[in-house]
């Protein structure tokens, strides 16, 4: 085990630990009763005479609807049991990450078949669903249950891997505040043979149940109205276009900060399993238990211009920088999953050099702003909610979460890069000065 403890602590420490482990459980929960049994709308007791019995009727609830049967847990394992095994055993294309300072440079090896097991589940799970085997409506109708199954699960296997690492001696960067540790992570890549479970739970896992948890109020709206509303259409399109790009992008992953910085603790583990897919999927199950309606066919047009314009940058912004950086490790590889967006890999891009021998890329969208895929992101998210139309702020909730997300992030990489890059870093903000929206911010 290694420790330092001259580590910047991030986050508030042990005390912002245990506040966002607590409100993340919370917010799930919170947002679960407010769809279930609010229509979307805000609740809160309406006094602090009724704040007993207000949270009475929520433990209520919660045991009622949302309390996970051995079925639950077992239906959800061995989801990631299935996603595991074609992970580590379908064959794919093998992509080598970068240094790894802690296995002495070490650059470890990720097998990128992700996008054959995204259609093989895909395939599965409708053959399960139109033979009536397990519809698909089941998952959207036991919402609560496998939410909570997966909040458990999440919680279970950070236990395990932040245990492991101190027993295996594979913890390193510690800081010696045991629930700090816990929360940030102890291992950086903990494996089970060929399978890289870091990897899996952020590619596979993630994103993939979001998609069918859509695809689940999808199916609850048709069995209930006989139709799909505009909206619910949008919400299938837009999380597959998200979730397609991770998978038919796989191999660009390995070069993200959550892979080869990241530790695999608490706040990656219970975010990948539990928070994206189900906070993410909020739209999603407002929409669907809502009897079809629809906006305009301008209105629509708009959001899915918005969507599709945004989709666009954000695609081809992350594939030029990961390109970029696959080139400069020599691990890129010109692939052919669909869709292969244009100028998505840029030739012999302009960049700058730098004393510590790193090279920052200045063009294509990065050279119009230091973080035009985040930009694009959020107003992915905006799209999200705009669909759900204006009765209820809580479909706007993602997006709100979301850019409040994204700045702290970005301010996690600004002073991070100020530290490595020193003088060079103000030479990066004087050639690209705007960190979000060119000419603007």
């Amino acid at each position: 085990m290694t420790t330092d403890k001259s580590n910047e602590i991030e986050f508030g420490g042990t005390l912002g630990a245990v506040v966002i482990i607590t409100l993340s459980h919370l917010l799930m929960l919170y947002l679960w009763l407010a769809w279930r049994f609010h229509d979307g709308v805000v609740f809160y007791p309406e006094g602090i005479s009724d704040a007993g019995a207000f949270f009475v009727q929520i433990r209520e609830r919660i045991v009622a609807h949302a309390t996970p049967s051995w079925s639950t847990f077992a239906i959800y394992w061995s989801f990631l049991a299935a996603e595991g095994l074609m992970a580590a055993l379908i064959p794919g294309l093998e992509i080598k990450g970068l240094p790894v300072p802690s296995r002495g440079g070490e650059r470890l090896i990720y097998r990128c078949n992700a996008i054959t097991a995204w259609w093989l589940t895909l395939a599965g799970v409708a053959a399960l669903h139109f033979t009536g085997i397990f519809p698909l409506q089941t998952i959207y109708e036991q919402f609560g249950s496998f939410m909570i199954a997966a909040m458990i699960t999440a919680n279970v296997i950070a236990l395990a891997v932040y245990f492991g690492a101190r027993v295996t001696g594979n913890a390193e960067r510690m800081s010696g505040k045991i629930l700090y540790d816990f929360f940030m992570g102890a291992w950086l890549n903990p494996r089970i043979g060929t399978l890289d479970l870091k990897m899996w739970a952020e590619v596979r896992v993630s994103w993939l149940t979001l998609f069918l948890l859509t695809t689940s109020g999808a199916a609850h709206q048709f069995t209930a109205y006989g139709a799909l509303s505009s909206p619910m259409i949008f919400m299938l399109v837009a999380h597959f276009l998200y979730a397609n790009a991770c998978m038919k992008g796989e191999e660009c992953i390995p070069t993200t900060w959550d892979i080869f910085h990241e530790k695999w603790g608490w706040m990656l583990v219970f975010w990948n399993l539990a928070g994206v897919p189900f906070v993410y999927s909020f739209n999603s199950m407002y929409i669907a238990s809502r009897p079809p309606f629809d906006p305009s066919i301008q209105y629509t047009a708009f959001c899915f211009v918005l969507l599709f314009g945004a989709y666009y940058v954000w695609d081809t912004a992350n594939g030029q920088r990961n390109r970029f950086r696959m080139r400069l490790n020599g691990s890129y590889v010109k692939r052919k999953t669909f869709p292969q967006l244009p100028w998505t890999t840029l030739e012999n891009p302009r960049h700058l050099d730098t004393e510590v021998g790193s090279k920052l890329l200045v063009d294509g969208w990065w050279r119009y702003a230091r973080k035009p895929h985040y930009t694009a992101d959020a107003l992915m998210a905006l799209s999200w909610g705009l669909i759900c139309g204006f009765d209820h702020i809580l479909p706007y909730f993602y997006v709100m979460f979301f850019v409040a997300m994204i700045l702290h992030r970005a301010g996690r990489d600004i002073a991070r890069c100020k530290k490595k890059y020193g003088a060079d870093w103000d030479r990066y903000g004087k050639e690209v000065p705007h960190l979000f929206i060119p000419k603007v911010f």
